[in-house]
């Protein structure tokens, strides 16, 4: 077993997908629906390559909670990362996010599935931040290293480094924020897309942090454990190849095997050394998804991964008693996301 790679992960099948109008602005990975793909085409294609990926992970024995998703006014639903992640010992977060058309992206029965299937003793919830303008999204914003507990964040508008702090401080992580830029000096909009941990390799692309003296605190960070480090060049990183997931499938004959999920373009891009490395730990599995990604996202954005325990399959209690860390009860929409259960 793993810290870093889940056995387990939430996908949203969203019937409605288009680009976010609203996330246009600041996210430079993001880009047009093809002139003259109507609405219908370009919804029908997404689907199909959400229900490809989880078709892949299935098929690569990682288990896949798929959540359908009707709402038409959430267009990146399809990305759950930004909005929850579960952590060892029980825990699970839930952010604030920074596009206001998002925010209703938070979900009460993705969080039941968790309880009821999942040993969970305590949510936190910093969406109540949102009316501060103060953000932290999700796994996006944050690459975390689960072996060595360090937050890994590339500082924007999406990833407040006070927000950050408390993160840490609740879940038990060290803070590790740096400046991120492309060529033409615009900020890296999510770590997740320009860095990706592994358990024994780590994929970023240290160019893009300016800073020559924090470029090289990261990379001795990321190698404290032994791990080798593949520098992606900027090009790879906008073919997606840093918005990869490391996560725990199992063979037929029951062995667990490591998994590296990323898209087909992403795969692509990497040169046969680099490829050669990421297996030396990990088989990759890569999935064509050319219409999500227009949205600027990639396989990484769309994998909530589950590092909770199972629940036994004869336990018969219902709902395990969870401890409510009420930063905000409620989403943005009214619904209750973070109650206390009493187990009496």
């Amino acid at each position: 077993m793993s810290a870093q790679a889940p056995s387990a992960v939430i996908l949203i099948r969203a019937a409605r997908f288009v680009p976010n109008a609203a996330t246009a602005a600041d996210n430079a990975f993001q880009r047009e629906v093809p002139e003259g793909q109507s609405q219908a085409a370009t919804s029908t294609r997404a689907v199909a390559e959400m229900d490809g990926v989880a078709q892949a992970l299935r098929d690569a024995g990682v288990t896949v909670h798929v959540f359908d998703d009707q709402d038409h006014t959430r267009p990146d639903s399809v990305f759950p990362n930004n909005w929850l992640s579960t952590h060892a010992g029980g825990k699970i977060a839930v952010y604030p996010m920074y596009a206001s058309n998002r925010r209703h992206e938070r979900r009460a029965d993705v969080l039941e599935l968790l309880k009821s299937h999942y040993r969970v003793q305590t949510i936190v919830d910093y969406s109540g931040l949102e009316p501060d303008g103060i953000f932290l999204e999700g796994t996006g914003a944050m690459v975390l290293d689960h072996v060595s507990r360090v937050a890994y964040a590339a500082r924007s508008h999406r990833a407040d480094t006070h927000v950050l702090e408390r993160f840490c401080t609740d879940f038990g992580y060290e803070p590790m924020a740096f400046d991120a830029v492309d060529s033409a000096s615009v900020p890296v909009y999510h770590t997740n897309v320009m860095a990706c941990i592994g358990t024994r390799v780590a994929m970023i692309a240290l160019e893009m942090i300016p800073d020559v003296a924090r470029r090289a605190e990261v990379r001795e960070r990321l190698a404290v454990t032994g791990r080798t480090i593949v520098e992606l060049t900027e090009q790879q990183i906008r073919d997606f190849a840093g918005n990869a997931v490391e996560l725990r499938g199992r063979m037929p004959d029951g062995r667990s095997r490591p998994l590296m999920a990323m898209s087909a373009r992403a795969r692509g891009s990497l040169r046969p050394d680099q490829v050669t490395t990421i297996e030396e730990s990990c088989e990759i599995v890569a999935v064509d998804i050319p219409t999500i990604e227009l949205a600027g996202g990639s396989v990484r954005c769309m994998i909530a991964g589950v590092h909770l325990d199972r629940r036994p399959t004869d336990d018969l209690e219902p709902t395990p008693a969870v401890e409510a860390i009420d930063e905000n009860p409620h989403s943005a929409d009214g619904q209750d996301l973070v109650r206390a259960v009493d187990p009496s």
